[in-house]
């Protein structure tokens, strides 16, 4: 069952950085990106697959901070 996720993201300046996000989110398994701009972002995601704990790790990779998440 796929849940909404909004994402807070701090670091975020152009649209380079929403370019990385956005295909970093779409290699994530279990993940489908709905939106992203800079310093926000909304997926679908099957908790069976991944958590929002690693949603955040794979963004945080790349150089950006995850400030705050909603469903």
């Amino acid at each position: 069952m796929s849940k909404p996720l909004k994402l807070s993201i701090d670091g975020m300046h152009c649209g380079g950085c929403v370019t990385r996000l956005s295909n970093t989110l779409r290699k994530l398994e279990g993940v489908e990106l709905r939106h992203a701009e800079v310093g926000s972002a909304e997926v679908s995601y099957d908790d069976q697959h991944i958590s929002r704990e690693d949603i955040a790790a794979a963004i945080e990779r790349i150089g950006f901070q995850v400030i705050g998440t909603s469903e």
